[in-house]
């Protein structure tokens, strides 16, 4: 396979109307002429603790293979800081890889739906107010974890396929919106090194290369970034993986079965906290922007029903 490194790269993105690089990732950036895989279908493990924030999982390349980087959980650098991820965009029968970081803003990421509020448009998992994040229940898995900075809004997910690159045959066609662009040339701060641990741990287990997997990575996620003798949970729902660019995810999704695991990027039930989803909450509100959610029953785990409207009495006619 042809390569070529950072250098080589900039130019193409320029040319696409892609996002410049940040200084992030550059070591680990190519261009590459064979498609990065479809998503994996996996489920989100419990949040560690108050304050992690979700970084879905990836394709990334070595220079000869593409490797999965599971999703994890981490800390940002500071606070009032969310993660663009980075993505694969295609120009000229190449496949380049634009780095992920960390910014006030969430910016383009080609439109990738990575799930788990990371719908292909920013990111509807939580918003930073008064130096404290607030996390969206119906996007988040709390497990035992008490939160108290908590919402709940319904998702509005942009792209339903697991297509894990932007243009070129097969590839999505979303282009940056005017308040991406603004967000592509803000400050950005790079991966955390507990970020680029994370990568280069997985690089170098054969396990995670597409070579050995075939696009089914046994370990698709990890609680904490790098540690991998505790991953999330496995995967489920083989026959949903495609082993082409041009597969979809239905827009409606199929009815599940008693314990099987949730797609990613399908658009969670909201129906009110769920038995592991515990503890007191202070409600926010939703962030700037969306539409608050129905009233929902704590004690219930269901929506109010709405009270009974009287209908209007008639006075009767007198008889003729």
């Amino acid at each position: 396979m042809r390569y070529q490194k950072f250098f080589a790269l900039l130019p193409f993105l320029l040319l696409c109307g892609a996002p410049a690089f940040s200084a992030a990732g550059v070591d680990v950036s190519f261009t590459v002429n064979v498609a990065p895989p479809m998503l994996p279908v996996y489920e989100q493990p419990p949040l560690p603790e108050p304050g992690y924030l979700w970084t879905p999982g990836y394709w990334a390349w070595d220079g000869m293979d593409y490797f999965w980087v599971p999703g994890t959980w981490v800390q940002p650098p500071v606070s009032d800081m969310l993660w663009t991820p980075g993505y694969w965009g295609w120009r000229d029968g190449f496949y380049g890889w634009n780095p992920g970081y960390w910014g006030t803003e969430v910016g383009y990421y080609g439109g990738v739906n990575y799930g788990y509020g990371y719908t292909g448009v920013g990111y509807q998992g939580g918003y930073w107010h008064g130096g404290a994040f607030f996390y969206n229940r119906s996007v988040a898995n709390f497990g035992q974890v008490n939160i108290v900075n908590v919402y709940n809004a319904p998702i509005q997910v942009h792209e339903t396929s697991r297509i894990s690159f932007n243009g070129g045959q097969g590839g999505l066609r979303y282009q940056p919106n005017a308040a991406e662009r603004i967000a592509m040339n803000a400050h950005h701060v790079d991966p955390t090194p507990m970020q680029r641990q994370h990568q280069e741990r997985a690089a170098s287990m054969p396990a995670l290369h597409l070579a050995q997997n075939g696009g089914r990575p046994q370990i698709l996620t990890t609680q904490r970034a790098s540690d991998f003798a505790h991953p999330g949970p496995g995967l489920h729902n083989h026959a949903q993986i495609g082993a082409g660019a041009g597969a979809h995810v239905p827009a409606a999704a199929p009815q599940r079965a008693e314990g099987e695991q949730r797609a990613v990027g399908e658009q969670p039930h909201v129906a009110g906290p769920g038995p592991a989803m515990r503890g007191p909450e202070v409600h926010g509100g939703p962030p700037p922007g969306q539409a608050p959610h129905p009233q929902v029953s704590h004690e219930q785990g269901r929506h109010e029903p709405a009270p009974k409207r009287e209908e209007p009495k008639h006075e009767a006619e007198p008889k003729r």
